[in-house]
């Protein structure tokens, strides 16, 4: 007989371990069941978030500024420093440690609410009396079923048709994150989210860093006014940015890689670099999940098929987070698995892509929520927008970081607040007040009426709303 949950999680990720916690919490028993894997072979819980994703890449960030304030902000605030050395290894070794930490806290959470893990790749094996029996392989082999199957396997990064990842020469996000030197040259091929932050932390760290594009424009899914100040905030950094390039053949060779292309203005080029990564989207991640096997319906390429409350084809089999339709965020990824316990439960899981919050945490970082001017104007929804820049901001000055700024979109006839982006210090901080106020469909004169602690950063936020109505008071 195998061992009978309630709910089976396939994925330990953002989705999958949320979903199997709330789960409990609503009483169901709770199976979780992950395949990846530490260096020693043991779990890893997670995913490409704590793994390979958002938390790594945030501790390179964070290590990345700190050298990069040491050797050139430190000295305007009368610190001087000499002599400045780098340990890569030991910077590798503290991101090592805190994703280590991070899944450790995973593992606790999931023993302290009862939750059953199971080490291995989870796949369908059959559907049987209203339950569906599910197949672990790992270091052995088991089965165990559950009424109500949660898929949160997550995604892979897309490689270029014809140039797989090899993580040494060619590489996706997780090669970029375990560099074991500084590389001269590095290449990158899209300038999204994971782009320009590995970008920024092997170019604080001394590469030459090159970023072919293929869209015409900066950041074509951010407010144009916020991309173009980072565009120049980024050029300033010394960060080199193509755009409008077509990649055509990559060659690997004895001092590195080769990429050929066509830039914007039609001419061919060639790159020559030691590393290139490539950052150009991610797949959804059903690989080993036997979906045929019960009839699970996927896309073309791969994504499962699910309506608007995450269901799938299948009677009570849900997905949630980058498997799925939407965008691929770890907290997106949090929220449905929220959701569809609830649902399970009878309760009203509630998911609003509205108020999602982005974020890109370079420096300046960059996080918005709603919709940009642009998408308005396409729209034909008539707004007003405020801005207002850091370097009219108290706290922004004594920080020594005032690029930047906070601009706010509200309706032209009823003020609701539409859209909130910036640019600057703090900015994956500061978006959270512009998620609660869309959720509680504020208008632009709530948030400036709201008393702001003085000096702080978040005070931008309520000048930007004063200047949705023309009244700023420090600018």
């Amino acid at each position: 007989m195998s061992k009978q949950f309630d709910v089976i999680a396939i994925g330990g990720g953002p989705g999958g371990y949320i979903a199997a916690i709330r789960a409990a919490q609503l009483g169901f028993s709770v199976a979780c069941v992950d395949e990846w894997k530490n260096s020693k072979g043991g779990p890893a819980l997670g995913g490409t978030c704590t793994n390979v994703g958002c938390i790594p890449s945030k501790a390179l960030l964070q290590s990345s500024e700190n050298y990069d304030q040491a050797g050139h902000q430190f000295a305007e605030h009368g610190i001087e420093l000499k002599g400045i050395s780098l340990n890569i290894p030991k910077m590798i070794g503290r991101k090592d440690a805190v994703v280590k930490q991070n899944n450790d806290g995973i593992a606790y959470l999931l023993k302290k609410n009862k939750v059953t893990f199971f080490h291995g790749r989870g796949s369908f094996v059959a559907a049987k009396d209203g339950t569906y029996v599910i197949r672990v392989t790992g270091a052995s082999e088991e089965a165990i079923s559950g009424k109500h199957i949660i898929l949160a396997t997550g995604s892979n990064a897309r490689a270029l048709p014809g140039t797989p990842f090899d993580e040494v020469n060619i590489l996706s996000n997780e090669g970029a994150l375990c560099l074991s030197s500084v590389p001269g040259r590095l290449g990158l091929i899209g300038s999204g989210v994971i782009g320009l932050e590995m970008g920024s932390v092997w170019h604080r760290l001394g590469a030459d860093v090159t970023i072919l594009e293929g869209l015409p424009v900066f950041l074509g899914a951010v407010d144009q006014q916020v991309a173009k100040e980072g565009h120049k905030a980024f050029i300033k950094q010394g960060l080199k940015i193509e755009l409008g390039v077509k990649v055509g053949e990559i060659k690997l060779g004895t001092k590195g890689v080769s990429v050929a292309y066509v830039d914007g203005k039609g001419l061919p080029q060639t790159l020559e670099v030691d590393k290139l990564i490539v950052s150009i989207g991610r797949v959804a991640n059903t690989r080993g999940l036997e979906p045929e096997t019960v009839g699970l319906k996927l896309y073309d390429r791969g994504a499962i098929v699910v309506d608007d409350e995450c269901r799938t084809n299948l009677p009570n089999v849900w997905a949630v987070g980058d498997v799925v339709r939407g965008p691929m965020l770890a907290h997106k990824a949090e929220e449905e698995g929220v959701a569809v316990a609830e649902r399970i439960a009878g309760q009203h899981g509630h998911v609003n892509f509205n108020t999602i919050p982005w974020v890109i945490y370079t420096h300046p970082e960059i996080a918005w929520v709603g919709q940009t001017e642009e998408q308005l104007k396409a729209q034909g929804r008539a707004c007003k927008a405020g801005t207002f820049p850091f370097m009219a901001n108290g706290r922004a000055r004594a920080l020594g970081d005032t690029t930047g700024m906070v601009k706010m979109l509200a309706d032209a006839a009823t003020d609701e607040i539409l859209g909130v982006h910036i640019i600057g210090p703090y900015a994956s901080e500061l978006i959270a007040e512009c998620v609660v106020a869309m959720e509680f469909r504020a208008s632009s004169e709530d948030i400036a009426r709201i008393c702001h602690a003085h000096p702080t950063l978040s005070e931008a936020t309520k000048e930007a709303a004063l200047a949705v109505d023309k009244r700023t008071l420090n600018f």
